[in-house]
């Protein structure tokens, strides 16, 4: 490198503001994006359902844009989602199924906005459950400075700065059921764990059968030999999707009540929700000696 351009870049203050776009996709809406309030968290069509309406709320402190789409994600046995490039036997997906609108909104503090999904189905349907994802990403403020030029705070000599801006996003699952469609769930393979110094955790499968998929409420109770039962640990909206035959689940247990997890028995239950009618999906007990 010449010399004098050597001296003048040494005499130069390099900032370089990066901005790192990071999209946080699939967490339960309540984590993955505080500020936009999404209700419901799910949408399931069935029967002669048409069309349905969800309702977005700004609950940050500033105005805020997000870009709606529908996208195709595959679980894993332990309920991580990926994203799909070649579908797997048995994976049927909704987005040629659904229309909506708006396709991007631009929220103030407070305000709202309604997002209306219809379905639409071809004569040659076959029967099944169909499962795509409504991702509501969010899109950088256009008024946020971007330039080396806009930047007051320099950096030192030959220092590259770095600022990072996350962007946020989630999805919701939208289900399209067709025709004759049913599921059973069982609860087998329980397996307590006590780590040393660390909480006990409670590992279990779900096994799924049928041609769609289950939702619900997981509860773990403990039931003493002498004394009554107490719940140690929950997780809400917990789903076994379609094709999967099963999901390997493991629950960090919480503490007792003046006792031990000896001399008597978990017992694991799995509920629909209260909004769909908190029937008993399926349920198992471990013995503790």
């Amino acid at each position: 490198m010449p010399h004098a351009l050597t001296q003048k870049n040494s005499a130069m203050h390099f900032f370089h503001r990066l901005t790192l776009f990071v999209l946080l996709l699939f967490l339960p809406v309540s984590h993955a994006l505080a500020e936009l309030m999404l209700y419901p968290t799910r949408v399931v069509f069935a029967g002669n359902q048409r069309a349905a309406q969800l309702e977005l709320i700004n609950n940050g402190t500033e105005s805020a844009t997000y870009r709606i789409s529908l996208v195709n994600r595959r679980m894993s046995e332990t309920g991580a989602f990926s994203g799909i490039d070649v579908p797997l036997p048995g994976e049927q997906f909704a987005e040629d199924l659904l229309r909506y609108a708006p396709r991007q909104v631009t929220l103030a503090p407070g305000a709202g906005q309604a997002v209306r999904i219809m379905v639409r189905k071809p004569a040659n349907l076959a029967t099944g459950e169909y499962r795509s994802h409504m991702l509501f990403a969010k899109q950088p403020d256009p008024k946020g400075r971007t330039s080396v030029e806009s930047s007051s705070d320099a950096a030192a000599d030959n220092e590259i700065g770095i600022t990072l801006t996350a962007l946020v996003g989630a999805s919701i699952p939208v289900i399209v059921r067709h025709g004759n469609t049913d599921a059973s769930v069982a609860l087998s393979h329980l397996d307590l764990r006590r780590p040393a110094d660390k909480a006990p955790v409670l590992a279990f499968v779900m096994e799924r059968s049928g041609n769609q998929s289950v939702y619900g409420d997981l509860t773990i109770s403990f039931i003493p030999h002498s004394g009554s039962e107490q719940v140690i640990a929950r997780a809400n909206g917990v789903a076994v999707y379609t094709p999967n035959p099963l999901r390997r689940a493991s629950i960090t247990l919480g503490q007792l009540n003046g006792s031990q997890l000896t001399n008597g028995a978990l017992r694991v239950t799995y509920r629909e929700q209260a909004e769909d009618g908190g029937a008993l999906l399926a349920e198992a007990v471990l013995q503790l000696p």
